[in-house]
Parts: C-alpha cells; structure tokens; sequence
C-alpha cells in the first residue's frame, strides 16, 4: 500500500459508490479529503497507539475506519498504507455534499461499515478515475488539540472549485 498523502490526491475525482438496502445505487465525486498519517501525528486517532477504537487502522489499506464525533456524526476514513502502519483518509466532501457528517447521514453510513472492505464490498466501493483532476491543500481543520506544527500541515486536498462539475 502507498502512503496517504499520495493516495489521497489519487481519490480526488474517484465516485465513492453506495448501493442501499433497497438497491438504489447513489454515486458522489470525492472532492474533499484530509489526511491522518499515523503513530507521529499528534492529530490521527493512531496517535495514542493501538485501541479498540483504532484497531482497523492497523489492517492492511481499503478498509473502512468509522468513528463517532459529537455523538452525533459518523465519520467515514479509508485506511491506508501497509498493515501496522495507521494511515487514514477522511472523507471530509463530495461534489454535492459538503461535510463529513452530512456524508454519512446521507448515505446511511454508520458503525455497522467499521471494517468493510471497499474491494469487496456490495454495500459501498470505490470507481476509480481515469485521469488526475487540478486540486489544492490546505491546513487540515478542527484539530486544535494536536498544536501548531500539526495544525500547519497542508494535508487537506481538495478540488479546485470551478472543476467540481467537470469531473
């Protein structure tokens, strides 16, 4: 597996596929990602070492990370990079819509996806594009608790507005 901040550029412009219970399929430009780089990032859930809460994040990459914020919002991170080594990618937008938690309340998305394999999977996978889509990064947001330095990192892909309906 890669390291996240190369595959996280790679996942702008991909369709996060969602087949629903009743079989509708929905699919949703990914346009906004941010990344969560392991054991050294004071910001990534790793960050404390292995937990019950994290221990996905130790798989191999392609699994989903599900977590609970606010008690409220579920949110949706592809694990990334090789076994042992937590890396995620959350999942912050998609071209129509903005947030992580609207995401996942749109898509029914709850702790029943912690673990599941986007390679296998019938309820949710990922289409890959053909070409690479123009983006830019910024500092990651809401993570104040892990101190400047981290704060700083521009690890916050996202595409650039006016191409959104192009892709």
């Amino acid at each position: 597996m890669q390291d996240a901040l190369d595959v996280a550029p790679q996942l702008l412009g991909c369709a996060l596929v969602r087949q629903f219970p009743d079989g509708r399929i929905t699919r949703h430009i990914l346009s906004e990602v941010e990344v969560y780089r392991g054991e050294e990032d004071r910001a990534c859930h790793a960050f404390t070492g292995r937990t019950k809460r994290t221990d996905i994040m130790y798989h191999e990459g392609g699994k989903l990370y599900m977590y609970l914020i606010y008690g409220m919002y579920w949110m949706l991170n592809i694990v990334v990079s090789a076994r042992e080594q937590p890396q995620a990618i959350l999942i912050r937008g998609v071209h129509d819509i903005n947030g992580p938690g609207r995401l996942t309340r749109a898509l029914q998305l709850d702790r029943d996806y912690y673990g599941e394999d986007l390679v296998t999977s019938n309820r949710i996978w990922i289409e890959v594009k053909k070409d690479s889509v123009p983006f830019h990064t910024t500092p990651r947001i809401n993570i104040n608790y892990a101190g400047d330095e981290w704060i700083q990192k521009p690890w916050r892909f996202v595409i650039n507005n006016h191409l959104i309906s192009q892709v």
